[in-house]
């Protein structure tokens, strides 16, 4: 009975303490779930407090980029169940009063029509600054006719085709991964190589990761290892690539030459790219090169900045013809033309008489003759009409780059007084004027609205609003008084600023009687109104153009002010007003 009887009690004291241990757990979980319930009371409260405050823009830290390169900015909406957006850009949509959905319902097809016209125009300092702040500011896509991928293309395509060196290199330390990544990176690489500059070409390199899988950047990395006499990690990279079957024979034995595993190289030129005739210059004794009109820009200029074309020893007529067509188009330099033009033998006959014979003789043969003249010469009046006469002689050919600047160096060494009276006009837009960036101090005129201190509402960073407003009612007594006063347009233009910034116009002053005969383009104020603010800003950048903003007609002045005031873009709108509206000394 013993047995049994100590069975039992085994199992009252199990059972015992299972209805504990049930107890104990039952509680912990009771805790638990309280704890649950109320952080989704919580998570409840903080939505209703969302729904109850205003729509902000989303907003964007680009210091996180800078932070850590192992992230990208993503933007999500958690209400649906897309997948986050990666922004790819330069500047946060609040620096110029932009914002991330600027291009989203625009359609894709009047973006990229407005973007192929702006790549035929030689934009003004103003308009290329618009245009780089717009298309590289953080924002969705368009969703139609457009794709992400296309959209970015034609971004990068566009800082490619104008040499935006510092703008590209910017660009890719401030976005991780994204389409075209390699192609900007080997456009920064044939940069540096050149200008024959090396090692800030490697550097480059170092925007090159294990995701990009490109032959002709893995292969200028592994050069810039031996470079930088890291040879084994060249060689384990080589290696690599050829295990791979992505190298060639070209390559192979240079590299090979250079790591110090072969005794010889190949002497074979290769201009396929700028890479291999790189390594054809550095590891072939003697190298020569003759460049032709099918020959890479880029390899004209690595030409160039390694001092690897002899002038003195150019005869062939077709090689300084292929030289004049370079210079043109600036991959050679301009002054080694004249150079060329001064190896040039000439007999005395043919120098005495150059204003005739030089018809006589082959093209660059006879502008040679012309400048070996204009040297001699010390008669101003034969001087000028030799110059225009070698103007007019590298128009014919197409080649008026190359003599633009020389011809206008002369002419500013000459004295004015010197200039024949049928010259001067001539004479005058020959000469390239040196732009002058800097703004002068601006001089108030309380007589004129314009000029009054009121203008300081666009001119100051952050104007004082309060005495803003008192120095326009000050001036505007002044200019009541006077009964002959005319509102000018440039008037009625800070009038329409300054009620756009909260600024109380007297009620004597009606703005829209002033303005009702100045007209704003339909179409682009309905893309102000419907919210496509990227379209807009495109379409200003194609209307201001190669034009500088201070020599815009008042009309045009006017709608572009209107339609900035109404898509509150005051950061531009001042930019421009400050070029326009203050008197400057």
């Amino acid at each position: 009975m013993l047995p049994i009887k100590l069975s039992n009690s085994n199992s009252n004291f199990l059972t015992f303490l299972f209805v504990i241990l049930f107890f104990c757990s039952s509680s912990f979980g009771e805790e638990k779930t309280v704890d649950i319930w109320d952080k989704k009371n919580d998570k409840k409260s903080e939505e209703n407090k969302k729904k109850d405050t205003p729509k902000e823009e989303p907003k964007i830290d680009i210091s996180k980029i800078n932070q850590s390169k192992k992230e990208q900015i993503q933007i999500s909406d958690s209400q649906n169940e897309n997948p986050p957006v990666k922004l790819v850009g330069l500047y946060d949509p609040g620096k110029n009063d932009l914002s991330l959905e600027m291009w989203s319902g625009t359609n894709g097809e009047l973006i990229r029509d407005s973007i192929k016209r702006i790549e035929k125009i030689k934009l003004s300092k103003f308009s290329e600054e618009i245009f780089l702040n717009t298309i590289l500011t953080y924002s969705y896509p368009p969703k139609k006719n457009l794709s992400e991928k296309e959209f970015l293309k034609l971004k990068t395509n566009w800082l490619i085709k104008n040499n935006k060196i510092e703008v590209i290199e910017n660009f890719l330390n401030n976005n991780l991964e994204f389409d075209g990544k390699s192609k900007l990176i080997k456009f920064l690489v044939d940069f540096y190589i050149s200008s024959s500059n090396l090692s800030e070409g490697c550097k480059k390199a170092d925007f090159i990761n294990k995701e990009i899988k490109d032959n002709y950047l893995e292969k200028f990395r592994i050069y810039c290892l031996i470079l930088n006499k890291k040879k084994e990690e060249a060689l384990l990279n080589f290696d690599l690539l050829r295990e791979e079957g992505r190298s060639d024979k070209f390559f192979d034995d240079k590299i090979l030459f250079l790591l110090g595993m072969k005794e010889k190289p190949n002497n074979k030129i290769s201009d396929k790219n700028l890479l291999n005739f790189y390594l054809s210059s550095v590891t072939i004794e003697g190298f020569k090169y003759e460049p032709t009109k099918k020959t890479d820009k880029n390899i004209w200029k690595y030409l160039v900045a390694s001092n690897l074309i002899v002038i003195d020893e150019l005869v062939d007529p077709e090689t300084i013809k292929n030289y004049e067509v370079a210079a043109n188009e600036g991959t050679f330099e301009k002054e080694k033309i004249f150079e060329i033009y001064m190896s040039i033998p000439f007999n005395i006959t043919q120098l005495i008489n150059a204003s005739t014979i030089h018809q006589s003789l082959e093209g660059y043969e006879g502008r040679a003759l012309i400048y070996q003249k204009i040297l001699l010469s010390d008669n101003t009046e034969n001087k000028l009409k030799l110059l225009f006469l070698l103007k007019d002689l590298f128009e014919k050919e197409k080649l008026g780059n190359i003599f633009k600047e020389s011809l206008s160096n002369t002419l500013k060494s000459m004295d004015p007084d010197d200039i024949p009276e049928e010259y001067k006009k001539i004479v005058k837009r020959s000469i390239i004027v040196e732009k002058n960036n800097e703004l002068g101090k601006i001089k108030y005129d309380d007589k004129i609205l314009h000029r009054s201190k009121a203008i300081k509402i666009f001119t100051e960073d952050d104007p004082n609003k309060e005495k803003v407003n008192k120095d326009f009612l000050s001036s505007y007594k002044k200019i009541k008084r006077n009964k002959k006063y005319f509102f000018s347009i440039k008037d009625i233009i800070l009038l329409e600023t300054l009620a756009s910034d909260g600024i109380e116009i007297p009620k004597d002053l009606s703005v829209n009687n002033l303005s009702k005969d100045l007209t704003v383009p339909s179409s682009m104020g309905a893309l102000v109104q419907n919210g496509e603010i990227g379209l807009f800003m495109l379409k200003l950048v194609e209307i201001i153009g190669s034009d500088e903003i201070k020599n815009l007609d008042p009309e045009t002045l006017y709608f572009i002010n209107n339609l900035l005031n109404k898509g509150k873009i005051k950061k531009v709108r001042n930019q421009i007003l400050n070029l326009t509206l203050p008197l400057r000394v």
